[in-house]
């Protein structure tokens, strides 16, 4: 069986406190997750425990960055954009998410982000 997952990248250079990176990275998933709802992907992720790993980008260059390479690699993926109501300001790019994918595919572009 192939294997898929879904990984949230988080902004760390906003420094956000631990409930608001909660609430973007649960943002991100549903966000991703609901653009591939009946396709295989996430039929294949739902069967597999919806395994996802969550990690660090330091700046909203990085986090751009890889978001461009995704696309770029037409996987899945979904930027969170907050309102700026609370912690951060309006329009900062607080999490990505991108699957879910296949996991060997996936690997390939997130090697250098170190867990959050």
């Amino acid at each position: 069986m192939r294997s898929y997952k879904q990984v949230i990248v988080i902004n760390n250079s906003l420094k956000m406190k631990k409930g608001k990176i909660a609430a973007q990275a649960s943002h991100a998933s549903l966000e991703a997750s609901l653009k591939v709802l009946n396709k295989k992907s996430f039929k294949e992720f739902k069967k597999s425990g919806q395994p996802k790993i969550v990690l660090k980008a330091e700046s909203t260059e990085e986090i751009m960055s890889l978001f461009k390479i995704s696309k770029s690699k037409k996987f899945n993926t979904a930027m969170i954009i907050d309102a700026g109501k609370t912690q951060v300001p309006p329009g900062s790019k607080t999490a990505l998410a991108i699957g879910p994918e296949l996991e060997i595919e996936l690997d390939k572009v997130i090697s250098k982000f170190k867990l959050l």
